[in-house]
Parts: C-alpha cells; sequence; structure tokens
C-alpha cells in the first residue's frame, strides 16, 4: 500500500483482497488489514507529499512544459486544493489509479500535511476494509474481485485519457 501511493501503480484491487482470503483462512485480522492498509498508505502517500511539498513547484515550473503543464495549471491546481483538499484527500484514496497519485499535487499545493495525512489514513483504511471484506467473503474464489472491479478500473482509465486528451487540445489551442 506504501509503494502504491508513492505513484508505483501497484494494483491494491488485487492485493487486500487476498489478504481478507487469508482472513477468511484465520492468518490474518480484517482490521488490522485495515491498519495497516491505512498506515501504508500514509507513509507513502507522506513521501510523494513531501517530494511535491519541496521541490515539486519548481520542478513543475521548469519542465512542466514538457507534459503540457503549465503557471497556470498550478494556479488551478492551489485553488483546487484550497476548495477541495479534504475531499480530494479522502476519495481519492478510495479510487483506484487516482490513489496513486493524488500526494504529489496536494504536495505542491501545500495543502495542510496533518489534514493531509488524516484524509489519506481514513480513505486508505475504509478502501482497505472494504476490499478486504470482500475477500474475505469471497473465501476461495477471491480472484473473482478483479474480474467485478475490472470495469470500474476501465472506467477510470478511460476518464484518465479523457481528460488527457482534453489537456493536450487545451494546451495546443492556447499557443496559438
Amino acid at each position: 500500500m506504501g509503494i502504491q501511493t508513492i505513484a508505483i501503480p501497484i494494483p491494491s484491487e488485487i492485493i487486500v483482497p487476498f489478504a481478507g482470503f487469508l482472513a477468511y483462512t484465520g492468518r490474518f485480522n480484517l482490521w488490522l488489514i485495515a491498519l495497516m492498509g491505512g498506515l501504508g498508505s500514509s507513509i507513502g502517500a507522506s513521501i510523494a507529499y513531501f517530494i511535491g511539498f519541496k521541490g515539486g513547484r519548481t520542478l513543475v515550473e521548469k519542465y512542466g512544459k514538457l507534459i503540457l503543464i503549465s503557471k497556470h495549471d498550478l494556479e488551478l491546481a492551489d485553488r483546487f486544493f484550497i476548495k477541495y483538499g479534504n475531499t480530494a484527500a479522502f476519495f481519492g484514496m478510495l479510487l483506484p489509479i487516482v490513489r496513486s497519485f493524488i500526494s504529489f499535487p496536494a504536495g505542491i499545493s501545500k495543502m495542510p500535511l496533518k489534514r493531509f495525512l488524516f484524509y489519506v489514513f481514513a480513505g486508505s483504511f475504509i478502501w482497505s476494509l472494504a476490499l478486504g471484506y470482500f475477500g474475505m467473503k469471497l473465501g476461495e474464489n477471491w480472484t473473482v474481485l478483479r474480474e467485478k472491479l475490472k470495469g470500474f478500473d476501465i472506467a477510470i482509465v478511460v476518464l484518465i485519457v479523457v481528460a488527457g486528451i482534453w489537456w493536450v487540445c487545451r494546451h495546443f489551442r492556447n499557443r496559438k
């Protein structure tokens, strides 16, 4: 969970349900799975947050044009995290893919660390508890969970691709 929230997308949708399966067999405890998922995510998210906090803005201002991020985009991110930072941190931890990348922009925007970690932990705890519970209830058929979540993953990827296309088009329009 910690590695996943440092922007290395390791799928918790597979790992945590398997831990839930192990809870079903009596080898793990569901509440400890949720606690460790929340703690691991908080540790990983804090690393990505600090990278964004310490040097992310300078890095993005200097090289952002190469990945189509402008100063205007940074200003939008700042306003977003001022207005919706708590909600973004909490719900970001409940969304596949998004949970891997929400911490860096939160750090760049200097969202207050204590609040950020509180919401990251809360969202990750719930995410881990839900996935662990599903894995536990599926018992020996835990691999079925991956198939059930596959459509959700695809929907998130489609949304990211559409947002990416919009992002590129917007930047090319602004250059003209």
